[in-house]
Order: C-alpha cells, then sequence, then structure tokens
C-alpha cells in the first residue's frame, strides 16, 4: 500500500516539475496575429456572428465529406476479389466519376 502512495507522489511531482518546466522555458511570442488566428475556418472568430457566411465555402466542404466517406465505402473492396465485386466497385467509382464532373462543370469547386 505504501508503494502505491509513493509511485502516485513521485507521479505528482514529476509531472508538476514537467508543466513547470514547460511554462518557463516555452516560447510565448505572440508576434505573429496570423499564427495564433483561427486556422481555415472561413471568417474572423473575434468578428460579430451576424456577418454573412461563405457559401462557397460551406459548399467545398460539403463536398469534401461526401466523397471522403465515399472513399471510406471503397475500403472493404479491397481485400475482395471477385466479377461482382469489381462491376460493384467500378459502378460505384464510375458514379463518383460523373459527380465530380457535374460538381467541376457546375463551377462547384472553383475557388477563385
Amino acid at each position: 500500500m505504501l508503494s502505491y502512495l509513493m509511485l502516485a507522489v513521485v507521479g505528482v511531482v514529476v509531472g508538476a516539475v514537467v508543466l513547470g518546466l514547460g511554462l518557463v522555458l516555452g516560447k510565448t511570442s505572440m508576434a505573429d496575429d496570423e499564427k495564433v488566428g483561427p486556422y481555415e475556418c472561413g471568417f474572423d472568430t473575434l468578428s460579430s456572428a451576424r456577418l454573412p457566411f461563405s457559401l462557397r465555402f460551406f459548399l467545398l466542404a460539403v463536398i469534401f465529406l461526401i466523397f471522403d466517406v465515399e472513399i471510406v465505402l471503397l475500403f472493404p473492396l479491397v481485400g475482395v476479389v471477385g466479377a461482382d465485386v469489381c462491376l460493384c466497385g467500378a459502378s460505384f467509382v464510375s458514379i463518383l466519376v460523373v459527380g465530380l464532373f457535374h460538381e467541376w462543370r457546375e463551377g462547384s469547386l472553383d475557388w477563385g
């Protein structure tokens, strides 16, 4: 029982020492506002919440999520061999390609 208590005390002391060293020796320079700002959120988080949001940014994010989920759905087809699986995978990929070309032609993928 005493050894577990000693182990807990040593763990707390080592954790406190490491945390203290990190606070004392760590970099605290906030010279660049771009580095401490939000990453790729599309708008400034400190401004008013009533500002209009870019729908093109939202549409691109949704398209990315859709294609990301569809790629995950293709992973189980890798380990299976058979003509039916190949036909199913080829039709699924062809539907993805047709959807990609539709979004491209529509202009949803043009950010500029």
